[in-house]
Formats: structure tokens, C-alpha cells, sequence
């Protein structure tokens, strides 16, 4: 946080230095240049236009140096974040690794410790494991090289999938009350199944991160107008219509001390919306402070979503 908060103060002083040694100058010379516009003689009125015109350059000079220092603020904060919150998550399960470890060494004579010890490890190295493939995951994406299997798929073998996946979660947050509702007769859908199961399965885990107490996570697959949708709903505190965009954003949280109290790089919702749109799909948002939230994602019928993809013309190939 501290280090954004510099970042944003640089930022700041950079754009009042533009402003006080720059625009003002600017806007009095193209107020000289405007005024000999009027004053009569050729030589003013030449003099006037050259003005004009290097205002107008210099305009546009500064506009363009704007968008690239924010761009180059908002990636350095990026990184920043980046850095600090992969830090945060690899940091627990790399803890909980060495005390294991600790405990092993001092129970050397104690097979029942050690057998305890071996079955943690190897879950915080599961844990680790994930944490690593999921970072890897979104560097494919944003570098446009994650691959999607697209097939036909009931959605009861989706939902159930995402409940066997679930279930771990469960077990460590037994207080959770879930409940699944699948609407009879649905139509088959066009997805890359481990794709679609990750991002129903991010959905789920939100809910539970940021459910009531206890949490209360309904997923629920029901038919909409072309479509199919994937609905997981949860009793929180709900998210301010002001936040609804962002919320999508990579490492975007709407109170970063969640950062701190509850697991998480900031990634799943991104990934969701990647995944929903590398589908054709959307994803919706329903949600208020203080009334809980309902995420949606709704993925085109198998034979809409094929039509569509057969009508598309394929590249031409790149002559060598």
C-alpha cells in the first residue's frame, strides 16, 4: 500500500509541474497567437498561425506524455501489487512447509507425528502447487497462449464436477451451508469443461471467502434467452454498484485489508471473466451493499455457440 500511495504522489507532482511550467505558458501563447490573428498586418497574422499551430502541437504532446505516465503509473502499481500479494500467498503454505519440517525433526522417535506431518506436507504442497499453476495459468492467458478444448457438454456434468471439486473446501469450512439446483432438460453447452469447472469452482470459493457467517453458497444452472447459466449466489455483505466494473480487474480488491485477512491473489474474477469471455459468453453481476451477490455466467447453447464459430471465416494463412 505504501508503495502505491508513492507512486500515486509521483504521479501527482508530475502532472502539476506539467501544468505550472507547460500548460499555463501554452495557453498564453496561444492567446498572442489568437490576438495577432485579429491584429491586421500579414506578418501578424502568419506569426498568429504558426503560434496556433505549435500550440496545438505542444496540446497534443502533453496529452500523449499523460497517457503514457499513467499507463506506466498503472503498471508499475500493477507490478507492485503483483509482487507484493504472490509474495503474501507462496509466504503461507512455504511457512506452514518449515514447521512441519521443524516438528518432523523433533519427533524422530514418534511415528504417529511424523505420519501426520507427512499427510500435512503433502497437502500444503497440493496447495503450493495450485497457487503456482494458477499464476502460470493467467500468464498464459494474458499472453494469449492458453488453448481451450471447446466440446459438447451436459451441464449436469459441469455442476457435478464443480461440486466434487468443492468438496475440499467444505471440509475445511464444514459451517457452510450449500445447496445445488439443476433445471430439468437443459440443453447441452460448447465449453473447454476444466475451463468452465475453474471458473465455476472460483465463484464457489469467493462466496465462501466473503459469505455471511456462516456462509450460505447456492450454485444453481437454469435455461436463459440462448443460452445456459451458471449462477452461484452467497448471503455477504454484498459489493456497492460503484465497484461492480472493477471488481473484474486483476488484483483489484474493493478493501485491500481483505489481503491480509483471507486468502487470495486477486486473480480468480479476472480468470472468470477471461474464461466466460474466450466462451462467447458474459458474466453478470447482481449485487448491493448490505443484500449479498449473484454472479452469472452465461455461456451460449452447443449448437448457437457451433453455428457461430462455422460462420466465422477462418484466417488466411500467412504467405512465408
Amino acid at each position: 500500500m505504501a508503495g502505491s500511495n508513492r507512486q500515486r504522489i509521483g504521479f501527482t507532482r508530475i502532472v502539476q509541474l506539467l501544468v505550472y511550467l507547460v500548460i499555463v505558458p501554452t495557453v498564453l501563447l496561444l492567446l498572442i497567437g489568437i490576438v495577432l490573428l485579429f491584429v491586421g498586418t500579414v506578418f501578424n497574422v502568419l506569426f498568429g498561425v504558426l503560434t496556433v499551430s505549435f500550440v496545438l502541437v505542444a496540446v497534443t504532446g502533453i496529452v500523449l506524455v499523460l497517457v503514457f505516465l499513467r499507463r506506466e503509473a498503472n503498471l508499475a502499481e500493477l507490478q507492485a501489487d503483483f509482487v507484493s500479494k504472490v509474495s503474501h500467498e507462496l509466504r503461507t503454505p512455504l511457512t506452514s512447509v518449515r514447521l512441519f519440517v521443524e516438528t518432523m525433526e523433533r519427533s524422530r522417535n514418534d511415528p504417529a507425528t511424523i505420519d501426520k506431518c507427512l499427510e500435512a506436507l503433502s497437502r500444503e504442497a497440493e496447495r503450493l502447487t495450485h497457487r503456482i499453476e494458477r499464476l502460470l495459468d493467467w500468464g498464459r492467458m494474458e499472453a494469449g497462449r492458453k488453448q481451450y478444448e471447446l466440446k459438447r457438454e451436459p451441464v449436469s456434468v459441469i455442476v457435478d464436477d464443480a461440486v466434487k471439486a468443492f468438496e475440499p473446501m467444505r471440509h475445511r469450512h464444514p459451517e457452510v451451508d450449500f445447496a445445488t439446483e439443476i433445471d430439468p432438460g437443459l440443453p447441452d453447452v460448447h465449453v473447454d469443461r476444466a475451463a468452465m469447472l475453474d471458473a465455476v469452482i472460483n465463484l464457489l470459493s469467493n462466496a465462501v471467502k466473503y459469505g455471511g457467517t456462516p456462509p450460505t453458497v447456492r450454485l444453481r444452472a437454469h435455461a436463459v434467452q440462448h443460452g445456459v447459466a451458471f449462477e452461484v449466489a452467497d448471503n455477504g455483505d454484498g459489493i456497492p454498484r460503484t465497484e461492480h466494473r472493477r471488481i473484474f480487474e486483476k488484483f483489484y480488491r474493493i478493501d485491500d485489508r481483505l489481503s491480509r485477512q483471507r486468502e487470495g491473489s486477486g486473480l480468480g474474477l479476472a480468470i472468470v471473466k477471461h474464461v466466460v469471455r474466450a466462451h462467447d459468453g458474459r458474466i453478470q453481476l447482481e449485487s448491493e451493499k448490505g443484500k449479498g451477490s449473484t454472479f452469472r455466467i452465461v455461456i451460449p447453447l452447443a449448437a448457437t455457440a457451433e453455428t457461430a464459430r462455422a460462420s466465422t471465416p477462418a484466417p488466411e494463412a500467412k504467405r512465408a
